[in-house]
């Protein structure tokens, strides 16, 4: 079987020597320069480190149920936008897969496992979990924007066997948030805590299922935290 062709993403170096690596995934129907260019735009200036590499890939465009199987870039399909309904565990571990190359790729560069950090925005941060939680519990920490997982997630099922140390969790979500409900995000960060993982959770109020210049701003300080300039060891 051929191998998956590289994800395309887009990059933001380091201003000084490389030392960590930050993924950033994006929500449905985005891109990685999509992205990118939003967080420019609520920060007037990239999300840029000193000694971090920030990576924006782009999930492969695919049939999306809730737009009537139309092509959208998503990292998995969805039978609905609900915590309330199965998972499409397949495609989850398959992109599972592909997200593994990225990381393996900066491992290949000298970036150590607990040196990497992974989230994303509302798809993204659903992502990011499986990824972490299932398939790299040694990464630095994960955070999720506007996210959940589902009620019954293959992530819950691989936490309760769980017996090593789990990657802190940073989540952010907007009461306002129509699309992915306030509850749901609660729900997932208090099923996640009960699970053995620490957890931040930020509400916002009045904010929508958007970025906002604030919850980026925290989001940058607490990756600075689990990344300092300088490695411990």
């Amino acid at each position: 079987m051929a191998a998956p062709a590289a994800l395309q993403r887009s990059v933001v170096a380091p201003a000084g020597r490389h030392t960590a690596s930050l993924i950033f995934l994006h929500g449905s129907g985005d891109t990685g320069q999509g992205i990118k260019s939003w967080i420019k735009e609520v920060l007037n200036r990239d999300m840029s480190f000193q000694h971090v590499k920030v990576i924006y890939p782009t999930a492969p465009a695919r049939p999306y149920t809730p737009m009537r199987g139309s092509l959208s870039n998503v990292w998995f399909d969805r039978y609905k936008i609900s915590n309330d309904c199965p998972e499409h565990i397949e495609n989850i571990d398959s992109m599972c897969q592909d997200l593994t190359s990225l990381i393996d790729d900066e491992v290949k560069n000298g970036i150590r496992k607990n040196r990497i950090l992974l989230g994303g925005f509302s798809m993204g941060g659903g992502m990011a979990m499986h990824l972490a939680y299932r398939y790299h519990k040694d990464v630095a920490g994960v955070f999720a924007l506007s996210s959940f997982l589902n009620k019954n997630s293959a992530v819950y099922q691989e936490l309760k066997k769980n017996e090593t140390e789990l990657p802190e969790l940073f989540q952010c979500h907007g009461t306002a948030d129509e699309l992915v409900l306030h509850s749901w995000g609660e729900e997932t960060n208090k099923t996640l805590k009960s699970l053995g993982v620490t957890t931040t959770f930020l509400s916002f109020s009045n904010l929508y299922h958007e970025l906002n210049k604030e919850e980026l701003e925290k989001l940058q300080a607490w990756l600075l935290k689990k990344l300092p300039d300088q490695p411990t060891d």
